[in-house]
């Protein structure tokens, strides 16, 4: 019997600086939202841009990386897997939701080029932890943030 596979890559701009986050245990949480222009014929018969909207978490070192180098209409790629969840809203309504948990990201753009180009940048992950919800490796999470860096100081 052959074996399920869960993974999305997509490239698109930040639509929103990431937010970073700490778990209780210390661990870093970046969350993205990125949209994915697609191309549809409108009713006229003229080719126009549909942007779809992809909400991303991104764990360990690689969330303190996109925190500090991303910002709003940056070009990004994302390589990971989807992840569904559910949960009931303060109304008592339930919820649910079908976001990216990013394995790899790719940083698209030099820094101040939110129009594109080159100079793309790769932010390995942590491996993941058997269940896939964590990454395992947090070592490297209790040492504090580094400063946001000049333009000397970019890795890509």
């Amino acid at each position: 019997m052959p074996a399920d596979l869960n993974r999305v890559t997509l490239i698109g701009r930040l639509t929103r600086d990431p937010e970073l986050r700490h778990s209780r245990s210390g661990d870093a949480i970046a969350s993205l939202r990125i949209a994915v222009n697609g191309r549809a014929r409108d009713e006229g018969g003229q080719w126009v841009d549909k942007p779809n909207f992809f909400d991303v978490s991104v764990f360990g070192r690689q969330a303190e990386t996109v925190a500090n180098y991303m910002a709003k209409g940056r070009r990004i790629g994302i390589d990971g897997r989807l992840q569904w969840r559910e949960w009931e809203a303060q109304d008592g309504t339930k919820r649910q939701s079908v976001d990216v948990v990013a394995n790899d990201i790719f940083f698209l753009d030099n820094r101040g080029d939110a129009e594109g180009g080159g100079g793309g940048w790769s932010a390995q992950a942590a491996p993941a932890s058997p269940g896939g919800d964590l990454p395992v490796d947090t070592s490297d999470l209790s040492s504090p943030a580094p400063a946001p860096a000049g333009d000397d100081d970019i890795p890509f």
